[in-house]
């Protein structure tokens, strides 16, 4: 797994998906098409329906291209960890625009840095202009700055706090609300232009030094981004930091009540590596305390999904050819209903970890729908039920599961009764 996660980034280049300013040029043509459209203009209702098409197809294509890197990855732990590393940066999607935006975020501010060290991927997530628009920080003004004097503008706590509290220090990390407050006057100037485009903008920054944590950033001289730039990496650096990342990485990865040894064997290669994510990476992978196939985990819906596709043999080809009505009706709306709509988590804390938040009688019955669907659609190329069943459970099949498969009356119903499985469903 360490080998294929050190080599070249293959999934991305084969099912890339819409960058981010190709999303913001399409938001422009939007928001022009409504304008023409108020003012009159012919022909400006087609041009806007087109616009929002254009929108909405892109949404859909993240939706395809998650999944058939999936299907079609060397590396399938770079899969997993951009998953876990886009939670831990949530950012929900808004509307169309928002939708087709998110995967732009997640390619271009995570993705690259699963691999690398935490204060870059930190650096690039919060300069990104989809993070700058979920929290409001581009409506954040130092309140002694010359754009605030100008009336109408205030400050933003939003970005700050959840700096702290989710993105590194945690709850508990030994902050107080006057950190807060003087992170985001650090914060300010970080915006986005007319093109809804990263820009710093030193008149709408707090003048002079913030201190937080205890440590000073900036002085008497005009704002500087590097001074901000300074904050995240000494952010990065600090051991609530670690065991923060430590602990959330081992819950994901292992068990809701994760070993603490595994915790502290993983926060102190953090420290020790400076934040290296590939490091600290190989230490959860490899520790004892992580390899024991317990299925003490349930997996969320976008997770089950795309097991169950990987199960079944489908592949990446097959995805990317979904038109965007067969990706809603066949995984968007799904995943609505298993209670993980797509890119769409509930508040910046991202989606929850306990078995109880997914298995719920309405995300249950959606999960065996969706397995009985698929069973239906892929049962001619999967051959025996029971061979399928010690292919990919093997050793984990529960004697009720083997029973039930072994006396199902139809193959379809048996391959159902694989994926719709307690067994398959946990990990």
């Amino acid at each position: 797994m360490l080998a294929a996660l050190g080599r070249p980034d293959r999934a991305a280049r084969r099912h890339p998906v819409a960058p981010y300013a190709e999303t913001a040029a399409l938001r422009a043509e939007l928001q022009a098409a409504n304008a023409a459209l108020r003012e009159g203009q012919a022909g400006a209702e087609a041009r806007r329906d087109a616009a929002n098409a254009a929108l909405v197809a892109a949404g859909r294509a993240g939706l395809r291209a998650v999944l058939a890197r999936v299907l079609d990855t060397d590396a399938p732990l770079r899969e997993r960890l951009v998953w876990f590393w886009a939670d831990h940066f949530t950012v929900a999607a808004a509307g169309p625009t928002g939708r087709a935006a998110v995967p732009a975020f997640v390619d271009e501010a995570i993705r690259p840095h699963v691999t690398g060290r935490f204060a870059d991927m930190l650096r690039a997530v919060i300069r990104h202009p989809v993070m700058l628009v979920y929290l409001d920080q581009h409506l954040s003004y130092g309140p002694g700055s010359a754009a605030a004097a100008r009336g109408g503008r205030g400050l933003n706590e939003n970005l700050a706090r959840e700096l702290l509290e989710l993105h590194t220090l945690g709850v508990g990390g030994g902050y107080a609300q006057a950190d807060v407050r003087a992170a985001a006057e650090l914060l300010t100037g970080l915006m986005i232009d007319r093109d809804r485009a990263f820009v710093f903008r030193p008149a709408a920054a707090e003048p002079g030094a913030e201190t937080v944590l205890g440590r000073r950033y900036g002085g008497d001289g005009p704002a500087r981004i590097e001074d901000i730039d300074a904050f995240l990496g000494d952010l990065a650096a600090h051991p609530a930091t670690a065991r923060h990342l430590a602990r959330k990485l081992a819950v994901h990865f292992v068990a809701d009540d994760p070993p603490a040894a595994l915790v502290e064997d993983l926060a102190a290669v953090y420290a020790a590596q400076g934040g290296d994510l590939m490091a600290v990476t190989g230490a959860l992978v490899t520790h004892p305390l992580a390899l024991a196939p317990t299925l003490a985990k349930v997996k969320p819906p976008l997770e089950f999904v795309a097991s169950a596709l990987v199960a079944g043999g489908v592949t990446a080809a097959e995805v990317a050819a979904l038109e965007p009505g067969e990706v809603r009706r066949l995984l968007d709306v799904p995943l609505t209903h298993m209670g993980q709509p797509f890119q769409r988590p509930r508040g910046p804390d991202g989606w929850p970890e306990a078995p109880g938040d997914w298995i719920t009688p309405q995300g249950l019955a959606a999960r065996i729908g969706w397995a009985t669907a698929l069973a239906g659609r892929l049962v001619d190329r999967l051959g025996d039920p029971r061979g399928f069943l010690d292919a990919m459970l093997p050793g984990l099949a529960g004697p009720d599961l083997r029973f039930a498969v072994g006396a199902a009356e139809t193959r379809r119903e048996a391959v159902a009764l694989v994926l719709a499985s307690a067994e398959f469903n946990r990990r």
